[in-house]
Formats: C-alpha cells, sequence, structure tokens
C-alpha cells in the first residue's frame, strides 16, 4: 500500500492506494502547533476504518508520500532559524537592494521591505572572484576565523554563504564553508553555488538564506515525524512533496528544505492534468484547489504542469525570492474557513484571514464566533450540518447564523439569507479574478479550458465559478476532496540541477555548452540509479535561460537536442526561442542573436504505475435521494434534491438545482447545469446555456 498525506490549513488529507486500483479518503482536523500529530491522527483514523490496529495498517506500507506547509508558514510567520549571512566584500546589500519592481509604483504608503537576514547579522568575506573565474582578491581566512567566532557570539543558529561569481570558481566559498564548519560544530550551512549554482546573486542569496533558516526547523520535523511513524509500525519510505512537482526523499529534502516551500499545493496541477487528460482530453485546463484557507489557481497549458523560477513567498516585490523551480500557482485567501466582515466604508469582504482549523467556523462549535464561507453554506442549505464528514462532525447551523447576523447582517443592515448569498458572491468573483489573473492575463480564453476543481470546498462555488468566466465543463475528480494528496500518488520521483555556461548563438561555445551537459546528465544519470533504483520509467528533461542579447530577463526553453554537434543544431534552438518568446510576448525579433546562460537538466523516475480507479454504485435505502430547502442567490429558496454520489449510476445525470454529497464534499449543481457521473466516480458538470454560446471545454 502507498499513502500520501497533504497537511493543510484545517484538515489534513489522507488517501491509501491498495495498489489494485482501490483509493480510500480520510480527513481529520490539521494540529498546526504540532503537524506531526496531525498526521498520526488521519493515519489512525484510516486504521480504525479498516478495523485494524495502526502498527498492522501501517506494516503493509511500501511508502509515505507528504505534502506540507511547514516551510512555507514558518518563513511567513518569521519562526525561522536566526541565520547569519556571508557575502563578498562591498556587496553586504544584496538581500536588500533585491531586483527592483514595485506592484503599485506610487504608493509611497508602504515601507519598502526588510533583506531577509538584517545587516546586523551580515559579514562580508574579503575576497574576490572575477567573471572569468580568475581569483582577483585571495580569500582572508584569519578574517573569516574571526568572522565565525563573531558569528558563534550572536547566537546564530545557521548560517548561509553567498560570494559573487562563486558559480564560475567555488574555491573561495567553499573554503568558507571548511572553516565555518570547524569552527561552528552543530551549525547548518548553505553554500549559494552547491544548492543554487545561477547567476544573479540576489536570488542566490535569498535561496541560500531561506534555505539554511529552514535547516534547524525542517530538520527536527523530519526527523520527529519519520520517527513517530516507524514508532508507529511504518518501514517504508518517506517521500516529501517538493515545490515542483515532484517527490524526494525525506533525507535529500532535509538537506536542502527550500524545495519543500510549496510542497502541498504543487500537487494539484499534477493530479489536474491526469484527470483533464483522461476525462475531457483538453491539454488546458485551470486548476482549482479550494481549502479552508485559501484558494490555489494554476492553468495547465499544451499538457505541461507550469513551473516558475520567480517564485516569491509573500507579495511579489515584498516578499523574498526563492530562486527555484516551482510549479506557478496563484493563492488567494479565499477558501472555505475564509472570514467575512465589513470594512471601514461598510463594503463587504471576504478574507485574507482564515478561522484555520482552531478554532474553525463558528458551526464547529469549538470557539469560532466570526462569519466564515462555510458558514454561509450552512446557512444556505449547501452542507448538511449532520453530515459532515460522513456524520463524523456535527456542525451548528445556529451557531452560523448567528455569526453572521453578528458578524455582517445587522452592518450591512440585510437578512442572514441574504447575507450569505452575498459571501458567496463574493467569494466567487475574488475565485473568478484570481481565474482570469493566470488565463486572460497570459491569452488564454478561460473558455475554452476545463475547470477542474479539487479540495473539500470546491463543490460549494464551482460551478457559479465556471458560470461566471463562461466556461462550459467543470470536472470534479473522484479524489477532488483530496486532490493535492492524490497529486502525491501520481508524482514522480525528481530532481533538477544547474549549471552557468554563458554563450550566444553568433559565437556558440560548443565545447564547454556540451561539457556542461554532459555533466548535468551525468548527475542525473547518478540519481537515478541510486535515489531512482527500479523506477519503471525514467525522464530527462533540458532547458536553458535564454534571452534576446540585451534583455534583462531570461524565459526558460526546452532544448530540442540534447547536445550540439553542429551549427544545425543551434538553428534549431533559435527557432525554438522564437517560437516560445511569441507564444509568452506575442513578439520576436527574427534578427537578433540569443543569448544563453543558466542550463539545467531534470531528471523524472516513475516508481508505479496508476491503476484506474473504478467506482462502486448503491442502490440501498441509506443511498435514496431526498431533497432539502437550499437557497440561491437568483432563484431564492427551492427544494433542492440531495443525492448522494454512490446513488448515481455510472453515466447517470443529474440536473441542477441538486446537490451531491458525499463523505468529503458537497457539489452543488446550479440550475442550468447537469451533471454527469464517470466511471470512476468523479463528476462532469455542463452548464448548457454556455454550450449554446460557444464556450466548450
Amino acid at each position: 500500500m502507498r499513502y500520501a498525506i497533504d497537511t493543510g490549513g484545517t484538515f489534513t488529507d489522507l488517501i491509501v492506494d491498495d495498489g489494485e486500483g482501490r483509493l480510500s479518503f480520510f480527513k481529520s482536523p490539521t494540529t498546526p502547533q504540532d503537524p506531526v500529530v496531525g498526521v498520526l491522527a488521519v493515519l489512525q483514523v484510516a486504521a480504525e476504518a479498516n478495523g485494524r490496529s495502526l502498527p498492522d495498517f501501517l506494516g503493509d506500507g511500501a511508502s509515505l508520500l507528504h505534502g506540507t506547509t511547514r516551510a512555507l508558514n514558518a518563513v511567513l510567520s518569521h519562526k525561522t532559524a536566526k541565520t547569519a549571512f556571508i557575502t563578498t566584500m562591498g556587496h553586504p546589500d544584496v538581500l536588500l537592494f533585491r531586483e527592483g519592481g514595485r506592484t503599485d509604483p506610487f504608493n509611497f504608503t508602504r515601507d519598502f521591505p526588510q533583506p531577509y537576514v538584517p545587516r546586523a547579522l551580515t559579514w562580508e568575506a574579503p575576497e574576490r572572484i572575477g567573471a572569468d573565474g580568475s581569483v582577483v582578491k585571495e580569500l582572508d581566512e584569519r578574517r573569516i576565523v574571526e568572522i565565525a567566532l563573531e558569528i558563534r557570539a550572536k547566537n546564530v543558529e545557521a548560517v548561509s554563504v553567498c560570494l559573487l561569481w562563486s558559480p564560475i570558481n567555488p574555491q573561495h566559498e567553499l573554503r568558507i564553508g571548511e572553516i565555518l564548519a570547524d569552527h561552528l560544530p552543530g551549525i547548518p550551512i548553505t553554500l549559494s553555488h552547491q544548492l543554487a549554482p545561477m547567476l544573479r546573486e540576489y536570488r542566490r542569496a535569498s535561496a541560500a538564506s531561506i534555505d539554511a533558516s529552514l535547516k534547524p526547523l525542517m530538520t527536527d520535523y523530519l526527523s520527529r515525524l519519520e520517527g513517530e511513524l516507524k514508532a508507529a509500525g511504518f518501514g517504508g519510505r518517506l517521500l516529501i512533496v517538493t515545490s515542483n512537482g515532484g517527490v524526494l526523499d525525506a533525507t535529500d529534502v532535509a538537506d536542502a528544505p527550500i524545495l519543500a516551500i510549496n510542497s502541498g499545493p504543487s500537487m494539484a496541477p499534477v493530479a489536474g492534468l491526469y484527470f483533464a487528460q483522461q476525462h475531457t482530453g483538453s491539454t488546458t485546463a485551470v486548476v482549482a484547489d479550494t481549502g479552508g484557507t485559501s484558494y490555489d489557481v494554476s492553468l495547465v497549458r499544451d499538457g505541461h504542469i507550469p513551473r516558475t523560477r520567480e517564485s516569491w513567498l509573500g507579495d511579489r516585490f515584498y516578499g523574498h525570492m526563492t530562486g527555484f523551480p516551482s510549479v506557478d500557482i496563484t493563492s488567494i485567501g479565499a477558501g472555505g474557513g475564509s472570514i467575512a466582515w465589513v470594512d471601514d466604508g461598510g463594503l463587504l469582504r471576504i478574507g485574507p484571514e482564515s478561522a484555520g482549523a482552531d478554532p474553525g467556523p463558528a458551526c464547529y462549535n469549538r470557539g469560532g464566533n466570526r462569519p466564515t464561507v462555510t458558514d454561509a453554506c450552512v446557512v444556505l442549505g449547501y452542507i448538511d450540518p449532520d453530515n459532515f464528514l460522513g456524520g463524523k462532525m456535527k456542525l451548528d447551523r445556529e451557531l452560523s447564523r448567528a455569526a453572521i447576523e453578528r458578524g455582517v447582517a445587522r452592518k450591512l443592515g440585510m437578512s442572514v439569507a441574504e447575507t450569505a448569498c452575498a459571501i458567496i458572491e463574493l467569494a466567487t468573483q475574488e475565485m473568478v479574478h484570481a481565474i482570469e489573473d493566470v488565463t486572460v492575463n497570459h491569452g488564454v480564453d478561460p473558455t475554452s479550458a476545463v475547470l477542474i476543481a479539487g479540495g473539500g470546498a470546491a463543490g460549494l462555488n464551482s460551478v457559479k465559478i465556471a458560470d461566471r468566466l463562461g466556461a462550459a465543463q467543470v470536472l470534479f475528480p473522484h479524489t477532488g476532496a483530496v486532490l493535492s494528496a492524490s497529486g502525491a500518488l501520481l508524482a514522480d520521483l525528481s530532481a533538477n540541477y544547474s549549471e552557468p555556461a554563458v554563450t550566444a548563438t553568433n559565437h556558440f561555445d560548443f565545447s564547454n555548452v556540451n561539457a556542461c551537459l554532459d555533466r548535468l546528465k551525468s548527475r542525473c544519470a547518478a540519481f537515478a540509479v541510486d535515489a531512482g533504483e527500479g523506477a519503471l520509467e525514467t525522464k530527462i528533461q533540458l532547458s536553458v535561460d535564454s534571452r534576446y542579447v540585451g534583455q534583462v530577463w531570461e524565459i526558460e526553453l526546452e532544448l530540442p537536442c540534447d547536445s550540439f554537434d553542429d551549427a544545425s543544431d543551434v538553428v534549431k534552438l533559435v527557432r525554438a526561442f522564437h517560437k516560445q518568446h511569441e507564444k509568452l510576448f506575442a513578439v520576436i525579433d527574427a534578427d537578433a542573436d540569443v543569448e544563453l546562460l543558466n542550463w539545467h537538466a531534470r531528471v523524472s523516475c516513475r516508481l508505479h504505475t496508476i491503476q484506474p480507479h473504478q467506482a462502486e454504485e448503491r442502490t440501498d435505502s441509506a443511498s435514496a435521494q431526498r431533497t432539502r430547502k437550499v437557497q440561491f442567490s437568483t432563484e431564492g429558496e427551492v427544494d433542492a434534491a440531495i443525492i448522494p454520489v454512490e446513488a448515481l449510476k455510472i453515466g447517470g445525470k443529474v440536473a441542477g438545482p441538486a446537490i451531491i454529497e458525499s463523505n468529503f464534499t458537497s457539489v452543488v449543481i446550479d440550475p442550468g447545469a447537469i451533471a454527469e457521473r464517470l466511471s470512476d466516480g468523479g463528476l462532469l458538470v455542463t452548464i448548457e446555456r454556455h454550450l449554446a454560446t460557444g464556450g466548450k471545454a
């Protein structure tokens, strides 16, 4: 068996794969104070559901794949280790100056962001390597020893080192690492050229500093998790979801914890692409994961999962750049637990603050008293208070009504029902804007994409979102309530390697580039033999950061060949660059030369074959259809059909207004929409009026 666990802001999700095509899902409240407790709790729930003890249940496990926001939350909440930063003398402000840019250039009320490591913990190393790799100034090792002692006196818990041009010649950075290791035993050190061997020193410095600051926390978390799982009876392989949409062994992630920054959200697009291709044949899909805390959106285009090297922790330009390849995801603070409130101008707002898992929405009856999106859905009848999580968790509708009335309705002068509808409408509109950001703003017509709706709260308004966008179809995968966890089951064991080799197409350095590619391919092959031993399939993808000569920023271009033998291969590269540039920016400069900087290799090892899931059908009285009063903003209160998903036959269709319920989610089928149950148990919802007007998936 394989277990995949995704620790979210509100619930910890578990999906169990028995290896024969049968999947089972479980949820348990997240324990923010100690996520390891939440992981073991959801495993205990699964064991009890199978009528087994936890050690017996875990004893059958071959692997456990874990997605976590532990690293991301630590950075955003400023709970990382006290970190020192060492850089080349004369450049102590690399983390302060950044790369420039402002989202709102005329807003002078917002303070300039503070550097990730303060100047008080920044030291300058007397040394200098030139751009050609030559030693301009020898390293003053005696001063480095003094710096090490000064760092120790400051009670620093981690150290990052980023010297100019260390990716070209790392000898000074390596020597500093050796001296620090001798004088600061037990303190983790990150060297920028080893972690992120790229040009652009800010990105290297930021990556190294973030990584170093996370090492004490993540090493402790992963070692405790591994130890607790072993003590509970698990003897399989612990794999951690990484930001780039793959998985790695826990020990490898502990060595470079920056890889797990966007661990959880990165899996939704992996699952979304799989289900879009399986059920619709579409190569363009909007993947939306609606959790309790956030709404995460990504665009799968031409069958490719989007990745970026410009991931920001926090707001763009005001947060901190990781400089690492990551699945490109847009997140907004609009989930099931997002709090509704009224601003000073009397306008209704949603989020970004969330009730989270503790205390949670008011209806949880755990001390929360502020109205949330979930409370609005309970009031409107979208969620059955007696059947939440299959009846394992009872909700209190009156507490939801009281919270909405006290917190919002009175201030707006509206009824509770009207206010609940307004909360859903506003949350829907904010989610639509998030989708437009990743589609319309990138030249993609959202009506041509299928919307993949995942997350425990996805069913509440995804049909409404698709309707607003003009999209004709919404796909609710059978694993939709645990979409990110199911993505982990689909993910490959993967690693990324990079190396700079600057050249241009008008004077292409064949020997240097081919030597660089050979080294990258050798590292990929070594990974496949070691970590990927026994893989069913191994792939290596090569790419390069490229730009027109004179441009400031690069685009990552997949290589059309794995080596460059003659000028014809360079011509292929130039053509591929023009095509990619035109696709992204709608313009090309056909006569310009192309400059090539950082070369990348990604190795992916498929460890398992995905068995198709076959849905079950039930015809007993427990799955009988019934009706319930449900409030819609356009139709008012209606008697909507309430149908357990198991009661739907494969290929069976249901017209709205209706609600299709499972143990983990409720899917609201708005009037004018038709839901069809798929062979694996998922739902494909079609909005008829958009089919009639040309919108299609």
